[in-house]
């Protein structure tokens, strides 16, 4: 079983930077003997979540040193294609409405929208 660690540090400037907060968001990738993942749980404790059952995970990080996205893309065997391609539409979906919220980019985000939108259509999920 092959665990990952993410941490998720906040910091509280309302208190004038005093106060760290540390939140920690844990993975569990059960493998296969050929390294394909067959089970995916998670925890936070601080959403109330724990040891929670999951078909997929998509996770990207940014690293500023090397300006690049770092990324994990894991599903598990029994994944069907037809609710990845659910879950591909709704994290399209999300990301567009992260896009928009931290880049204020109204024009980029109608165009991620349309293609959201195309997507949906052409997997007939509408």
């Amino acid at each position: 079983m092959q665990k990952i660690f993410l941490k998720n540090q906040d910091l509280n400037l309302a208190n004038n930077m005093s106060n760290l907060h540390t939140s920690e968001i844990k993975l569990t990738v059960g493998l296969d003997e050929n390294q394909v993942p067959e089970t995916l749980h998670w925890s936070a404790q601080d959403g109330g979540v724990e040891n929670e059952q999951a078909k997929a995970m998509l996770l990207s990080v940014w690293d500023s040193n090397n300006k690049e996205s770092l990324k994990i893309d894991l599903w598990t065997k029994d994944m069907p294609v037809d609710e990845m391609k659910i879950f591909f539409h709704q994290t399209l979906v999300s990301l567009s409405d992260t896009f928009m919220k931290a880049t204020q980019d109204e024009k980029m985000t109608a165009t991620m929208k349309d293609f959201c939108s195309y997507f949906e259509k052409n997997l007939g999920l509408k």
